[in-house]
């Protein structure tokens, strides 16, 4: 897989994406497999239907996009380096090393480097975001059974 430089939108790019959600806000609602039709600034326009599966995942980046966050579509079977995978979870490369050598995610070998399915990092973060709540909260509860206000 190569990296994707992934840059947040611009305003403008963030008002576009409010504008087509706000076009296709409907569409969905009445088709399983939505058609929609695609007309460039020049050239021929192309209708097409789109599974339901497709067309969700157009709104959810049109979505994140309107907010102002830069997206990235990553194959599940994809397999990354360390340091791509150090950047999906927001940590340094030598932590993401020491996560996969304590057996924390699954990796393999290619030769002398590392390589980790994407599908188990995102399940390490799942079980990760999981066990923090659990601790938020007993935190939280131990904090009302002391009368602390929260």
């Amino acid at each position: 897989m190569t990296a994707i430089p992934t840059l947040p939108p611009t305003p403008e790019v963030a008002e576009e994406a409010r504008a087509a959600i706000r076009g296709l806000a409907g569409v969905r609602r009445h088709r399983r497999n939505p058609t929609i039709t695609v007309e460039p600034d020049r050239g021929a326009s192309a209708t097409i239907t789109l599974p339901g599966a497709a067309f969700d995942l157009l709104l959810e980046i049109l979505g994140q996009m309107a907010n102002g966050n830069a997206v990235t579509i990553v194959p599940v079977h994809a397999e990354l380096t360390t340091q791509q995978a150090a950047d999906v979870l927001n940590v340094s490369r030598p932590f993401l090393v020491q996560l996969l050598e304590s057996g924390a995610i699954s990796y393999r070998r290619v030769g002398t480097h590392r390589r980790v399915r994407f599908a188990d990092l995102m399940e390490y973060k799942r079980r990760d975001e999981e066990h923090r709540r659990g601790v938020m909260d007993e935190l939280a509860s131990e904090a009302q059974k002391h009368g602390l206000g929260y």
